[in-house]
């Protein structure tokens, strides 16, 4: 046997007689490539529970939003083909509207089909476009498809047993055949449904056919096929790809499931942007995820996906950072303090936010305690993390408030999501942003029934986390400080008393009093011109009910909004780096993908990726013969102009491998080796399309980069 050590030569295969081996191995499991001491570190156990915490909530979310449709999927599959429902000479076909979201789209269906099975009483099979380029391969994959998935539900195969039938013997006789021996003694039928997940990517005549023979077949045949399309776009998908008379074929049942954009809003409205999940994110990083999402996939799990990456981000060989995990009571905390060792306490005290909290003590025993001993130090960090917890709980609560707020304003100009108030709130004071006085302004013009509804439903915010926080301290979890809150809901409770006790009539100021207190004696110019504007902007002639709204506004403004909605900075709130990542670049780095530079790098300098000594370069611009011949063809082609010809291009990659040969009588006689490495270098570097050949000089290439 030839020794065959380059892979890029191509796929050699050697029929020596061997046979497959009866007895193969199982894969084992592997739950982490992490090794025992590190999954045993302080940093990933934290971040281990904190994840997985995250993770069961959000699976029980999705799985809440997604059981509407699923269960008018299974009442669907269930009436097929009974004798109350007739579907005579059709087929019964369900379309899916699944969204643009087709990241996800293919394991929506895959779950889909595990739920049906568990269910219903059905074999569901799911064939994807490129299992169906033909109309004979189609069926074939039908017909094996639900005979593998018989055997492997009862538990008649296992991995190294043969098929029962060969694949020219698959059609749909053999199907009918088997089912009535199969299904013989089952009182109902057993619906054979097909899904169909990316109905858009299926070649249309192949599919045309396809439903005309199961249909044709199921009018001589027992059989009861139910069809399922995988739509990601719309319903008018379905009737351009297929005609009149396949339609006429099938009876049409629309499902519409829920659009991916409204998934992630419960997502985030529920389980990440919440305090009940200490880990946020800057308003750079997560206004990042968020375009990801909106202008790329619309993809929930990639949302999710990138969200996780800057989970492990932040807690990566950072044990203090397990501060920032999920918590049920002060024992939790305190467990996690005991572990930190001197060096970790040293990282805290390094931190930008503690040295402002330091500052800020009256008692310098205190200062001097906290910089040096290490016991006082554990003593304090308790309190310290529970007061940014109470930070991020009265944070969110005044986020729902503004939401609630300002969400249906016309024209919403800070947005009407919870998502959009989040990156401007955790970026700016919000009270000091043109838009949010726009939306003041906006709501001095709403009515005393308007107001009073919006009074309502902030009061209906307030209960709800008062009552989030009762539950919690009944369970012996983490009590968050509720006093603001019920402060809160006291004074907008006055105020509301006073709106609805307000009358329409005009208010008329006592002109002559202000005036006397404008021209007091001793006044300067300057502050007489201030109170002079000032006058002039207060409205005059004023109703009662404009007055108590007004006072509403301005009450929520001083003493929810610019309290409570500051953004997290390390001289507002100690600690705060424990529990927000702002890396924005590094998730860029990892999440977003930049292949042309990759590829130049690639190019460019080889080592960068191969770590050899062998391609090390002193400059990135220098060329050496050890560099693979792409590298070194790539080089060359960046000296050269619009167009390169290739027999000076030749010339020189022979100089840069082979620098003996420099005779004018050797210039014409070129090593066949190295002139089959200067073509395969050429064309990787033209399928890779740096290069393309010149239609007007043939022993030209025309380059396409710069």
């Amino acid at each position: 046997m030839d020794i065959t050590n380059s892979v890029s030569k191509g796929v050699f295969v050697f029929k020596n007689g061997a046979t497959r081996t009866k007895g193969r191995k199982k894969a084992q499991h592997c739950s982490s490539f992490l090794n025992v001491a590190t999954r045993k570190q302080l940093w990933y156990r934290s971040y281990s529970s904190h994840w997985k915490r995250s993770q069961d909530m959000i699976q029980k979310l999705q799985t809440s939003s997604y059981s509407k449709i699923r269960d008018d999927l299974y009442a669907f599959i269930e009436q097929c083909h009974q004798k109350t429902v007739s579907y005579e000479g059709v087929l019964p076909t369900a379309a899916l509207l699944t969204g643009i979201n087709q990241t996800d789209h293919l394991s929506q269906f895959d779950k889909l089909a595990d739920d049906i099975r568990n269910n219903t009483l059905a074999l569901v099979i799911l064939l994807q476009s490129r299992e169906a380029s033909s109309v004979k391969q189609a069926i074939e994959m039908i017909v094996g498809k639900f005979i593998e998935s018989y055997t492997k539900v009862h538990g008649e195969s296992d991995e190294n047993s043969e098929p029962k039938f060969r694949k020219n013997q698959l059609n749909l006789s053999l199907l009918d055949a088997w089912y009535s021996d199969t299904f013989k003694q089952y009182e109902q039928k057993v619906r054979f449904v097909i899904i169909l997940p990316d109905f858009e990517l299926f070649n249309p005549v192949v599919l045309q056919d396809v439903i005309l023979i199961l249909d044709a077949h199921s009018h001589t045949s027992p059989l009861p096929f139910v069809l399922v399309f995988g739509v990601a776009t719309a319903v008018t998908t379905i009737h351009s790809v297929l005609p009149y008379h396949v339609t006429s074929k099938i009876k049409l049942s629309i499902f519409q499931s829920e659009p991916s954009v409204t998934n992630l809003n419960k997502i985030l409205n529920e389980v990440l942007l919440t305090p009940y999940c200490p880990f946020h994110l800057s308003g750079k990083a997560f206004q990042l995820l968020l375009d990801i999402f909106l202008f790329y996939d619309f993809s929930v799990n990639g949302f999710i996906q990138g969200f996780k990456y800057a989970f492990m981000d932040h807690y990566y060989g950072r044990s203090i950072n397990a501060l920032s995990s999920i918590i049920d009571d002060k024992d939790d905390i305190n467990a996690i303090i005991d572990e930190l060792s001197t060096a970790e306490l040293e990282q805290i005290r390094q931190l930008p936010s503690f040295r402002p909290y330091v500052e800020s003590l009256q008692n310098p025993q205190d200062v001097v305690d906290l910089l040096t001993d290490d016991a006082h130090l554990k003593r304090s960090l308790p309190t310290m993390v529970i007061r940014v917890h109470n930070y991020w709980f009265t944070f969110h609560c005044a986020l729902e408030i503004l939401q609630t707020l300002v969400s249906d304003l016309p024209k919403a100009p800070l947005g009407k999501q919870l998502r959009e108030l989040y990156c401007q709130c955790v970026s700016a004071d919000v009270s000091e942003l043109a838009e949010f006085k726009e939306c003041l302004q906006l709501l001095s013009f709403l009515s005393r029934e308007e107001m009073m509804q919006k009074v309502k439903d902030v009061l209906i915010v307030l209960l709800a986390f008062i009552q989030r926080s009762d539950q919690l301290s009944m369970k012996g979890c983490l009590v968050y400080e509720v006093v603001p809150l019920e402060e809160m809901a006291d004074a907008l409770v006055k105020l509301s008393d006073e709106l609805m006790a307000a009358k329409h009539e005009q208010i008329f100021e006592n002109v002559q009093q202000e005036q006397q207190c404008l021209l007091s004696p001793g006044m300067g110019r300057q502050e007489l011109r201030e109170k002079l504007l000032t006058a002039a902007k207060h409205t005059k002639n004023e109703t009662g009910v404009a007055r108590a709204v007004g006072r509403i506004t301005e009450y929520m403004v001083n003493n929810i909004f610019r309290r409570y909605l500051q953004p997290p900075t390390p001289q507002t709130v100690p600690l705060i780096e424990l529990f927000l990542y702002s890396d924005s670049a590094s998730m860029r780095r990892h999440i977003v993908g930049a292949p042309r530079a990759a590829v130049h790098t690639a190019l460019n300098n080889p080592q960068y990726y191969t770590q050899c000594d062998c391609c090390l370069l002193d400059e990135s611009s220098s060329i050496v013969p050890s560099l693979p011949d792409l590298s070194i063809a790539y080089k060359l082609h960046l000296e050269c102009g619009r167009m390169i010809n290739l027999f000076d291009w030749l010339q020189a990659f022979r100089t840069v491998i082979d620098d003996t040969a420099c005779t004018d009588a050797e210039e014409q006689q070129i090593d066949p080796t190295i002139q089959a490495r200067f073509t395969r270098a050429v064309a990787e570097l033209q399928f890779l399309g740096f290069i393309k050949t010149s239609k007007t000089k043939t022993d030209h290439v025309t380059r396409l980069t710069w």
